[in-house]
């Protein structure tokens, strides 16, 4: 089981000092998951999203922490591939010269960047975000692996040399990011990783899983986009770890209540979020929101799907070690590949993200790093 973080770069109060602060914040973090043990680092490219996401430019950000680090890979959880938001071979060259200076570490997955204020942003029609997104995938795909490439789709390119080549033959593995059933199984069609939300709690991870590998064990291939077939599965797991369990639980929903009510405001046009008093119920808060949400579905006769009313879910990994270690716990017996721990939440001080990474190397990592103790009678 592999571990990870991942970075959406949010802030209650967006003045641009807090906004640069946050960012060196994430900078921070990401060095030390280094040191603690965690496999990988992802970027979220988001645009316009204020409060929710001021991480624009990740492959600068990612590229930042290249640099101040050796050995943790440096992943796009995503890069937005609809062609208004950049060129094809623009993402392969600069992905490209990314893996070279790393040495190898980078990961790319692909978004569609689909909130009706990014597409506004960019000029991108919202029905051409999943067909470009998938174009892009195989462009890039080719435009790795052949020392001269052409393309004729929806766009034409070259024939030319898309250069670096990358150092990660033939090119840096394929994610794709998954919320809904239909993504994980274009995902596993396509032969690429998905990067899965986990708000909704291990037991809808579960029914994912089980979505992706009914996918994997029916593919026959044809819609690969690669000859390098990725079939990762990485998992969402938001988190935060202190001694005092009861302030952690309190942290940890005071930020999720605020990713929540930013994913409602950009992606639903709810109000915007607020920064709330540390000693509110903001549990009780999030389940009044969902019960809320799940009559207005009822009301207008949609199906309440976790996909919803996932992230007003609060069983997760905020605590003590010992609840993340079995929240971890549950995730590996599902069959998760990799806990993408969600620590960086609008609400939450550098503080206490940087003591959950501690807690995180010194504690849960180190728990699934030992060996298993083999079964009595067993060789």
């Amino acid at each position: 089981m592999k571990f990870s973080m991942i970075f959406e770069a949010q802030l209650v109060d967006p003045t641009p000092a807090r906004e640069h602060q946050v960012l060196h914040d994430c900078v921070e973090q990401a060095v030390l998951a280094e040191e603690m043990g965690f496999d990988r680092i992802w970027a979220v490219e988001h645009h316009s999203l204020v409060q929710y996401a001021h991480m624009s430019a990740s492959e600068i950000f990612l590229t930042w922490v290249a640099a101040r680090t050796r050995t943790i890979r440096v992943g796009h959880g995503v890069v937005t591939m609809p062609f208004g938001y950049q060129h094809p071979v623009r993402v392969a060259e600069r992905a490209a010269m990314l893996d070279v200076l790393s040495g190898g570490r980078v990961d790319v997955g692909a978004g569609r960047g689909a909130t009706r204020q990014e597409t506004r942003m960019f000029g991108v029609r919202p029905e051409d975000t999943r067909p470009q997104t998938e174009e892009a995938l195989r462009i890039f795909a080719s435009a790795w692996r052949e020392p001269e490439f052409e393309w004729h789709g929806t766009l034409d390119i070259g024939p030319g040399a898309v250069l670096p080549r990358p150092v990660q033959t033939p090119h840096p593995p394929l994610f794709m990011a998954c919320s809904q059933h239909d993504s994980l199984r274009q995902a596993a069609e396509l032969g690429i990783g998905a990067l899965v939300m986990g708000f909704a709690g291990a037991e809808d991870v579960r029914a994912m899983r089980a979505v992706y590998d009914q996918a994997l064990a029916s593919r026959d291939g044809s819609r690969f986009v690669s000859t390098e077939v990725n079939d990762h599965f990485s998992a969402l797991c938001p988190t935060i770890v202190l001694d005092d369990a009861a302030r952690a639980l309190r942290l940890g929903t005071r930020g999720q209540r605020f990713f929540a009510e930013s994913i409602a405001h950009w992606y639903g046009g709810a109000p915007a979020p607020t920064g709330y008093a540390e000693d509110e119920d903001h549990s009780g808060a999030l389940d009044e929101q969902r019960q809320k949400l799940i009559a207005r579905l009822h009301e207008a006769d949609i199906p309440a799907r976790p996909v919803d009313t996932g992230t007003y879910n609060t069983d997760h990994a905020y605590g003590d070690a010992a609840t993340a270690i079995a929240y971890v716990e549950r995730l590996r017996e599902i069959g998760v590949d990799e806990v993408m721990c969600l620590i960086q939440m609008g609400t939450v001080p550098q503080e206490v993200c940087l003591e959950t990474i501690r807690q995180w190397g010194e504690h849960v990592i180190p728990h699934f790093r030992a060996p298993r103790a083999s079964a009595p009678g067993s060789a």
